[in-house]
């Protein structure tokens, strides 16, 4: 089996020849630390916001050499360019309005919203998706023909609409003006929709539903208004991804149990990146629902990955194998991303774990 095919296989509940290897996210600093051993004239030391437009394609063709290197069978694909979170310039403002601060490594933070009230919304022309915020789309496909899974991470309607109209406002508003929440949500699905025909037409393989909706505690909403005022809205992409013919994943950190139910109820194939430290552990999930979802991560990002060594990573990855892998409905990847905090060896170390301790006899 070739990458892609490993990938549709987990997404679909069924054993592949083994199990497939997944990065969601990485940043530039991992990706030199474990590039530099594959390929020379690395911007070693800067962040991303720091780089030439040189410099950033030399950091996306070095991801592509290690997922040629280590056998990763599948990458996430981002919006970049300008009138992106990850464009140039200060202040940074996206096609929404948004504008973010970056932190010390370079990653935006969204920290003022256009949007405050329904006045405002009446006022407000929401963008159209552009064509050419997909480059990495064309760039994965053009490098991988269809050898490696192509996935996109869409914002969905919670992250989408709190980035728009501030977190403590949205919260405040379910309450205090319900159906300017509703209004919210259906513009920013609307955008969504329309960027997903592109998706397609651009050859993506998985859609991730990107709407962190939790802490380590659990939800910062309840399910009923999880219910009401997003999850309707996230419904829509997943059928509308479906009709196309996509896998699609559902992303949030955090503790999930109390919404877990509503999630395999909306259809979702996957489910990721599973946070051991936020009680999403592995074989209880697999055995609650391993059989209905595909689970995609579980890999210590907060302490192993940081901190640990490549012996304990190894075992970690063994673990997880061990106790999900049965059936099909794995594929391994950090419990989030590969972090300017993660240890280069680290990365390699979950990389050769899985080819090691993942073949299905």
């Amino acid at each position: 089996m070739n990458g892609r095919e490993r990938i549709l296989t987990a997404l679909s509940i069924r054993e592949p020849d083994r199990v497939p290897l997944f990065i969601h996210g990485i940043n530039e600093g991992p990706i030199m630390g474990v590039g530099k051993c594959l390929t020379d004239g690395l911007p070693l030391g800067k962040t991303i916001d720091q780089m030439t437009v040189e410099e950033k394609v030399k950091i996306i063709n070095t991801m592509f050499l290690i997922m040629e290197e280590f056998g990763v069978d599948g990458y996430t694909c981002l919006p970049i360019g300008d009138g992106t979170e990850f464009a140039a310039g200060t202040p940074l403002r996206d096609d929404w309005g948004v504008e973010f601060e970056r932190s010390m490594h370079g990653m935006p933070v969204p920290s003022k919203h256009p949007v405050s009230d329904m006045q405002d919304l009446e006022r407000y022309t929401p963008p159209e998706p552009n064509r050419s915020q997909l480059v990495l789309v064309d760039m994965m496909r053009n490098r991988f023909g269809g050898e490696k899974a192509i996935f996109w991470m869409m914002r969905g309607a919670f992250v989408r609409s709190w980035r728009l109209v501030g977190m403590e406002n949205l919260m405040m508003k379910i309450y205090d003006d319900p159906d300017f929440v509703h209004r919210v949500a259906g513009m920013v699905t609307d955008f969504s929709l329309k960027q997903l025909d592109m998706l397609v037409e651009a050859g993506l393989d998985v859609l991730i539903v990107e709407d962190d909706i939790a802490d380590k505690n659990g939800p910062m909403i309840s399910p009923a208004h999880f219910k009401e005022f997003i999850n309707p809205y996230n419904r829509r992409l997943v059928d509308r991804a479906h009709e196309k013919g996509l896998k699609v994943v559902r992303h949030s950190d955090g503790n999930l149990w109390p919404l877990l139910d509503i999630l395999i109820d909306t259809g979702y194939d996957g489910l990721n990146p599973l946070e051991p430290q936020a009680g999403m552990d592995m074989k209880r999930v697999k055995e609650y629902c391993g059989d209905r979802l595909c689970l995609l991560g579980n890999v210590d990002s907060v302490n192993l990955l940081p901190h640990g060594t490549a012996d304990e990573v190894e075992a970690a990855v063994a673990e997880i194998i061990r106790v999900a892998a049965k059936g099909g409905g794995l594929i391994v990847d950090s419990s989030n991303t590969y972090h300017p905090g993660v240890k280069p060896e680290n990365v390699i170390a979950v990389f050769k774990a899985v080819h090691r301790h993942g073949v299905y006899r």
